[in-house]
């Protein structure tokens, strides 16, 4: 690595000795023209059937639940063994691109995704409709990262604005869709459709990118890094399930739970030792993070995961149990915040480029509109909100996200060498999606222990000492029939509400304390020349 490299990574150089499979020079993959068309549709349909796969099971798993006779606890393994999978396979995919190549990893994992949706749509029980669930999120866990780094290598560096704009796009679009998609099929048609919509885009997909993508490098003979990979896995396995089923389960007064915990753990903790002191192939490699902008970046995708997946387990929940929408309502709402995503990543992508404005200003304050949109949210947060009082809280988030995502990613991808360029993508997606599972974790534990606590406080004082309390329940001195009972839904459906509101202004304050962090990127030499081709 030459001394500009280390500057500019803020790292120091590689002490493992580099072997020649390494070191064989990689080929220029920027296209264009028509070629370049069909692989941006490749990648721009692969990373969202991922994406939108990882919400628009939550609309119908009541459906599947009935439909299988799987009960509500059985059900949260449909949503979990995708995730697992998930967060397994994103941190091992730079591993499996360099061992096969970038196009066949890519058409393969779409290829595993497809025929795993099928299956899917036809399991009939719940433990195949699981086992299924698990080979799709393997597949999908090499979409998301490898997609936005393809894309980095497809667009000349004079149009990465424009590349990683599409990504944006799709990255930020397809949870908010996936609600609304999941509404449409299970109303019109039935659960199995959720995942047979997969199969012709996957068909499409798949082929583009056999037929019209290249491999940047030629596939190696690289030595599997079996004890890593099993420390992983079990390691962020035995996580992931903390984190879904904590709440469920009462967190560490469960014995499972616990015992996942310190097993997950120590298998991470073993997996940083291996890999960093003790492996000479390293099926992740840490070293990537020596650049100052992927591990502050990474920080960021973090708190991105937050905010961006956290609201789509608590919005939904809020609308559709307290106000009463159906499922479609519910997924339009989350379409208020995808359409700004739509409309205004194209002014992100050219305040980025050819305004030349610091990333790290950018982001920080996309950020903050994001955490501002949750206060929004917070003061809207009632009983009897309509659609259209809750809508423009969405459409802030949506332009604070537009204006996060492509300077983080302009700013991570231009400070890292090209070979790493797979490596950054999979810690920025990784963390993203880790972000969004500590989100869930966090804001169901928040939102049932401040549901309680509000319960209690609004109990006390709904007594007949108050006259709107006692002419509620007893008009003419005389107790009303069921009175009693209606007070107490009233209270509980008031302690609820304002536990939403809570969530939201939590959501909203870690996401502004936690904006500062943009400071710590560094802007590359790279992004400072970048502008968009007309």
């Amino acid at each position: 690595m030459t001394t500009s490299a280390i500057e500019r990574g803020g790292g120091s150089a590689d002490a493992r000795p580099r072997t020649a499979a390494a070191s064989q020079p990689r080929r220029d993959v920027v296209e264009y023209g028509a070629r370049r068309t069909f692989i941006v549709v490749a990648v721009i349909l692969a990373a969202m059937l991922e994406i939108i796969d990882t919400t628009i099971v939550n609309v119908a798993l009541p459906y599947i639940q009935g439909n299988i006779g799987a009960s509500q606890d059985e059900g949260t393994f449909i949503v979990t063994s995708y995730i697992v999978a998930n967060v397994i396979v994103i941190p091992l995919s730079p591993w499996f691109q360099r061992r096969f190549g970038r196009r066949q990893y890519f058409a393969a994992s779409i290829i595993i995704f497809t025929l795993a949706s099928l299956m899917c749509g036809l399991s009939r029980n719940l433990e195949t409709l699981v086992i299924w669930r698990f080979v799709q999120g393997a597949g999908g866990g090499g979409l998301l990262s490898q997609a936005q780094a393809i894309l980095r290598e497809t667009f000349p560096r004079s149009q990465q604005g424009a590349a990683q704009g599409l990504f944006a796009v799709g990255a930020l679009f397809g949870p908010s869709i996936g609600p609304l998609a999941g509404g449409l099929l299970v109303d019109n048609l039935s659960w199995p459709w959720i995942f047979f919509v997969n199969i012709p885009i996957g068909i499409v997909a798949a082929t583009f990118t056999i037929v019209y993508m290249r491999n940047p490098e030629d596939p190696q003979k690289l030595k599997l890094d079996v004890t890593g990979i099993t420390l992983l896995a079990i390691g962020l396995g035995s996580l992931q399930y903390v984190l879904d089923q904590g709440q469920e389960k009462d967190w560490f007064g469960d014995s499972t739970i616990l015992w996942l915990s310190v097993i997950s753990g120590l298998s991470l903790i073993s997996f940083l030792v291996w890999e960093l002191f003790i492996t000479k192939r390293p099926a992740v490699d840490f070293r990537v993070l020596r650049y100052q902008s992927v591990w502050a970046g990474s920080i960021l995708g973090f708190v991105l995961g937050i905010t961006l997946l956290g609201t789509l387990i608590t919005l939904p929940q809020f609308v559709e149990g307290s106000l009463n929408f159906t499922a479609t309502k519910s997924g339009q709402l989350l379409v208020a915040r995808a359409l700004p995503v739509m409309l205004l990543t194209p002014v992100g992508v050219i305040l980025a480029t050819r305004f030349k404005l610091d990333p790290r200003i950018q982001v920080g304050c996309g950020f903050v509109l994001i955490g501002l949109s949750n206060f929004v949210l917070a003061g809207v947060t009632t009983s009897t909100s309509s659609f259209w009082q809750v809508a423009p809280s969405l459409v802030l988030s949506g332009a604070g996200l537009s204006q996060v995502f492509i300077p983080l990613s302009l700013v991570i991808f231009g400070s890292v060498s090209p070979p790493d360029v797979p490596k950054a993508s999979a810690f920025f997606n990784l963390s993203r999606q880790l972000g969004g599972s500590v989100a869930t974790a966090i804001l169901i534990t928040l939102l049932d222990r401040t549901e309680v606590g509000y319960q209690t406080a609004l109990a006390a004082s709904a007594n007949l000492s108050r006259p709107v309390i006692r002419n509620f329940v007893a008009p003419s001195g005389v107790v009303r029939s069921g009175s009693v009972s209606q007070l107490f839904e009233i209270v509980n459906g008031q302690a609820l509400v304002l536990a939403y509101a809570d969530v939201s202004r939590f959501v909203g304050w870690t996401t502004i304390i936690l904006a500062p962090l943009a400071l710590f990127l560094r802007v590359p030499s790279a992004t400072a020349h970048v502008e968009i081709e007309a």
